[in-house]
């Protein structure tokens, strides 16, 4: 089994990612709250691998995500892009009118700066990632507060808010120590390789 590090909580997209980056395998993902704690993970143990979001086709480059890359003592091992679509989400019963708060990680905000910027009285709130937003609003029963996320989970739909064409590129990384000892291979020959530049 691979065991794999995200940043996010069950439900978010660095989730989606780990699992479509290893098709038909059985994969533990194992979620931190900031990519500082991520890298702090896997720079402790060296079985482990993660996978991380380094690019955005609307938000641009997650400089912050580079420079620990930079700084680590990790290796990029493979890539995966994810399309990704954000939807704008309350408690059940709920109105657009009745928003008063939008709570979402800082890149999902970007993405969906369009729709924000047409709803200048929605206040922004940033969060550590999208799902956590989302949770946190249906946990506490927070009326008025709505979250940018990709499952509704138990939240209902109130409006599509990201872009059309939005897509992020993940890496998939792991500890250089271990490269010697794999023997078997890291990736199925299912697995998407590509780059950004080629998207449509």
């Amino acid at each position: 089994m691979k065991r794999i590090t995200i940043q996010g909580i069950a439900g978010c997209f660095h989730e989606t990612a780990a699992h479509g980056s290893f098709p038909g395998e059985e994969v533990e993902v194992l979620p931190c709250v900031s990519f500082d704690e991520q890298f702090a993970r896997m720079a402790a143990d060296a079985e482990l691998l993660g996978v991380a979001a380094i690019e955005n086709t609307i938000a641009g480059s997650l400089l912050p995500n580079h420079e620990l890359l930079r700084r680590s003592t990790l290796t990029v091992i493979g890539e995966y892009k994810l399309r990704i679509s954000h939807v704008l989400a309350a408690l059940p019963g709920q109105t657009l009118g009745e928003i008063g708060e939008v709570h979402s990680h800082p890149i999902a905000l970007m993405q969906c700066g369009d729709f924000l910027k047409a709803h200048p009285a929605m206040k922004i709130v940033e969060r550590d990632d999208t799902a956590g937003s989302a949770a946190e609003i249906a946990a506490l029963h927070l009326t008025g507060h709505a979250a940018i996320c990709g499952r509704l989970e138990e939240l209902g739909f109130l409006n599509d808010a990201s872009r059309k064409g939005g897509a992020t590129l993940f890496l998939t990384i792991l500890a250089r120590v271990r490269l010697p000892m794999i023997s078997e291979p890291l990736f199925s020959a299912s697995t998407r390789r590509t780059s950004m530049r080629t998207e449509e």
